[in-house]
């Protein structure tokens, strides 16, 4: 055996027999020192089978549906997500500077009776729209996941305009979330130059992507748990305020429900926080997103999907009530903010000041600089993705495709990154002008995606049910089924409306004049025409049909062949489950 190497459970012998080549789904092993290694890493996955020239558009003016399909099925995107970071992405993943700062602006605009209400409806929105994606996401976990199940379920002319919305919106959302960063740093009244804190966290967030999926996961763990953490010690601490137990003492209750009051600004200050409420949960359907980089998916993402439900109800319903007895609506606080991430307008750091607690505030601004490098690392996570998904469909340039020997889409990692360089324009004159205009691309993108994800659905399951398939056939069923789906689209056609409304006459219209109506407009409502322009020119271009449901491909992208089996095995093991096991795992 001396002169033999061992390759798996076998051997070879050194000289005549070279090991075997890599089963599909793994990268081939590589060999000499370290920086030899890290270079061959970056490599092309042999096995990366981006979709085969003369298929998908061809002619240029054909899209074949079903190789597209298999191209996202076969995507060779690393699987080392486990279950543990798909449920801390669920959790967490998304709060940030939308509950811990916007949260107050929607209290000034709506006050403590609108806040509550729009967050608890669009939580009942998502909590549908979960459900639905994670249906989709167990039974068929695919590179590019949502925009991937709209060219699939609805048309591949959607489908190309919610990959480009989606990919924009985080390729957007980078610059503006490091200059959010930067600007946390001012709450302690920094010498430090604005554009060194923003190379440090561009160099931060960039490093944690190079590390592949394993580092993004690594990294919204680490980013979910200070978050959570937080939030539950918040509602603790606000508990203990609102009783009388704060260093200034008194009883509070819901004194301030009273005076100045519930609402504020009638119908129209609901409407503005029902969308501002809607940006806050931005970012949930990633979980769905990260399921082609899933271990084992099958057994991941229900616990993960489920977990949204009391992310919803405990960080935001419990915080956002808390904070509604907390501080007034009137407080000119709420609206001093220089940004989104501004400490200072944060309701949370405005009711710790108030109780007279030291210290505590620059903790909760600590805070809100982790959700805010957060987001930018789901940034760079979510654009790089869906690019690469994109592109294996033909939907996008074929360099975007590529992906190396663990598993990472380097040249879309590279190019999020290099837009990430726009941060810089901080130190500009223009760069709020900028900004905003950067911020008005990306500012409907969630709404569609969300509606999207819900149109796939309903029309997954009659594609379902018209093949002959039962629902007994799904390895995760949604909770709200259709008729959840059907709420989650409509509600999300609402805050479409909403937002047009509060975006053609805004809260005190009568007294802007007629240019900053249109640009107040724009800004609220420039990504709608542009999904639009995305969708007519390609459906014309390339007269993609609407999927219909005997058509539709139902097979392609399952992992398990022996589903039916593993289901079989699952529900006779649940079957023998004691009751409040059964229901535990109901719920999570």
């Amino acid at each position: 055996m001396e002169n033999e190497k061992i390759y798996g459970a076998q051997a070879y012998p050194s000289e005549s027999v070279s090991p075997p080549p890599p089963m599909y789904g793994e990268s081939s092993g590589t060999r000499g020192s370290i920086p030899r290694r890290i270079l061959d890493s970056f490599k092309r996955d042999p096995n990366a089978h981006a979709t085969p020239k003369g298929t998908v558009g061809a002619d240029g003016k054909v899209f074949d549906a079903e190789s597209a399909a298999q191209a996202t099925a076969d995507s060779p995107l690393s699987r080392k997500l486990k279950g543990r970071h798909l449920q801390m992405i669920a959790i967490g993943g998304s709060i940030g500077t939308g509950l811990f700062v916007g949260s107050g602006k929607a209290l000034a605009s709506g006050g403590p009776a609108s806040l509550l209400i729009a967050f608890a409806l669009i939580g009942v929105m998502l909590y549908c729209t979960v459900h639905a994606l994670g249906e989709m996401a167990v039974l068929f976990p695919v590179a590019g996941s949502f925009s991937a199940y709209s060219t699939r379920f609805l048309d591949p002319a959607w489908g190309f305009a919610m990959g480009w919305n989606y990919a924009l919106q985080w390729l957007v959302v980078l610059p503006l979330e490091i200059v959010a960063a930067s600007i946390t740093v001012d709450y302690w009244n920094s010498s430090v130059s604005s554009a060194a804190w923003v190379a440090i966290f561009l160099f931060v967030i960039v490093s944690i992507n190079f590390f592949g999926v394993k580092g993004y996961g690594e990294a919204e763990f680490v980013f979910s748990i200070i978050k959570v953490i937080a939030v539950i010690g918040f509602i603790i601490l606000g508990i203990i305020l609102n009783c009388g137990g704060g260093p200034r003492g008194g009883y509070i209750g819901g004194r301030y429900w009273h005076d100045p009051g519930a609402f504020h600004n009638g119908f129209k200050g609901l409407c503005s926080v029902f969308v501002t409420a809607a940006f806050a949960f931005a970012g949930t359907e990633l979980v769905g997103l990260a399921a082609a980089e899933t271990a084992n998916p099958r057994k991941s993402l229900p616990t993960a999907v489920k977990q949204v439900f009391w992310r919803i109800t405990l960080f935001y319903i419990v915080s956002l009530t808390i904070v509604g007895l907390l501080v007034k609506y009137t407080d000119e606080r709420l609206l001093n903010g220089s940004g989104s991430s501004d400490a200072k307008a944060s309701p949370f750091v405005i009711a710790i000041k108030d109780a007279g607690i030291s210290g505590l505030d620059s903790v909760m601004n600590v805070v809100i600089m982790i959700a805010v490098l957060s987001v930018g690392n789901s940034s760079i996570y979510g654009s790089s993705r869906t690019l690469a998904a994109l592109a294996e469909q033909n939907q996008a340039p074929k360099f975007l495709a590529y992906i190396d020997r663990k598993g990472r889409p380097l040249v879309s990692i590279c190019i999020a990154s290099v837009i990430g360089l726009l941060a810089f324009l901080a130190a500009s004159n223009k760069a709020g002008e900028a900004f905003n205009w950067m911020l008005a691309l990306s500012g409907l993108s969630s709404i569609f995606t969300w509606g999207s994800i819900c149109l796939a659905h309903i029309r997954f399951r009659k594609g379902w049910r018209v093949q002959g398939h039962t629902l007994d056939e799904l390895a995760f069923r949604s909770q709200p089924g259709v008729i959840g789906s059907w709420i989650g689209f409509l509600f999300n056609i609402l805050v479409l409306i909403a937002q047009f409304w509060t975006g053609f006459a805004p809260v005190g219209y009568a007294k802007m004049s007629a240019t900053e109506l249109v640009k107040n407009f724009f800004s609220a409502y420039l990504a709608a025409p542009i999904v639009i322009a995305f969708y007519i020119v390609y459906k014309f271009y390339f007269k993609t049909p609407f999927i219909r449901s005997h058509n539709m491909d139902l097979s392609t992208g399952i992992r398990e062949l022996n589903l039916a089996e593993l289901i079989a095995e699952e529900r006779a093991e649940r079957a023998a489950w004691p009751k409040w096991k059964k229901a535990y795992k109901f719920l999570c």
